[in-house]
């Protein structure tokens, strides 16, 4: 029976529609990255979600680090761009379409996942069809060609905009990924329409605290006006997963903005890369 695939709304626009073209345009950018020495075991990364012109050179650092990699399962966290009512989304799709093939969602896994955050937080799960979300999908064809083998797929779409909250979510994430192979994606770009001088001291603030493994501090950046994600409470979210399952430091691999490809520096996006490392010395 075929699977029952959520078409994507971005091939062609957001990255390239033909396959051999995005394999080439995502190998591209993986093989431009050149990757500082790793501190610790690749866990999971940060990466940006623009299109592919914009914000691939920066996301082929990211996903650079996890070349090679052949996890069970690749857990994918991302923000919901528009508004919803649920605060947690997943598609109700069997699987992701990309130009470069059909990634399977891992509903067992999801399952378990909304009765351990039923269970720890009363949070619930809500499934979604046809989704317009650019956000998770944009990460998939860098997962395809960078990681080693296939995978399946647990993707969320996170609305959750509370330290406690996004805490919740990764400490059921941790619960239900323990003895699975695995990596995490934090899917979030950084400031957003500010002059090129203002973003580099905003987002060199969101990374001063993702860099010291601080959710409550990349909380108060935001709430203070100091520095911006939007995709916040997924990184909150993975970083707290990663802790749990122990993560000890993050690594900021690169950092741009649009202004590197546009050259419009007074209102530009800010995209980052980092890696979620087990380093051993905790």
């Amino acid at each position: 029976m075929a699977l029952d695939l959520r078409p994507s709304p971005i091939a062609g626009t957001w990255y390239e529609g033909d396959p051999a073209a995005l394999a080439r345009s995502v190998d591209h950018h993986l093989s431009e990255a050149v990757l500082p020495a790793l501190k610790g075991e690749v866990m999971g990364v940060i990466a940006p979600h623009a299109g592919h012109i914009y914000s691939g050179p920066v996301a082929g650092h990211a996903f650079a680090a996890l070349r090679g990699h052949s996890p069970d399962v690749a857990v994918v966290l991302s923000p919901y761009h528009n508004y919803h009512d649920s605060r947690l989304l997943v598609t109700s799709h069997e699987a992701y379409l990309t130009p470069l093939g059909a990634v399977p969602v891992e509903r067992g896994l999801l399952g378990e996942l909304e009765a351990e955050l039923e269970r720890s937080a009363g949070m619930r799960l809500r499934p979604i069809a046809h989704d317009r979300e650019h956000s998770l999908e944009i990460e998939l064809p860098f997962l395809q060609r960078a990681l080693a083998a296939p995978f399946q797929l647990l993707p969320l779409m996170v609305r959750v905009h509370e330290p406690k909250a996004a805490q919740a979510v990764g400490a059921a994430l941790a619960e239900v990924l323990k003895g699975r192979k695995f990596v995490l994606v934090a899917s979030t770009d950084l400031s957003h329409f500010f002059d090129q001088h203002t973003a580099g001291q905003l987002d060199a603030e969101m990374l001063r605290q993702m860099e010291a493994f601080s959710i409550e501090g990349m909380f108060a950046a935001e709430y203070s006006g100091k520095g911006f994600a939007c995709g916040l409470g997924a990184v909150a979210a993975v970083l707290e997963a990663a802790r749990r399952l122990g993560a000890d430091k993050v690594q900021i691999l690169k950092h741009a903005t649009s202004a590197d490809v546009t050259g419009d520096t007074a209102s530009v996006v800010g995209y980052a890369a980092a890696a979620i490392l087990k380093s051993g010395s905790a």
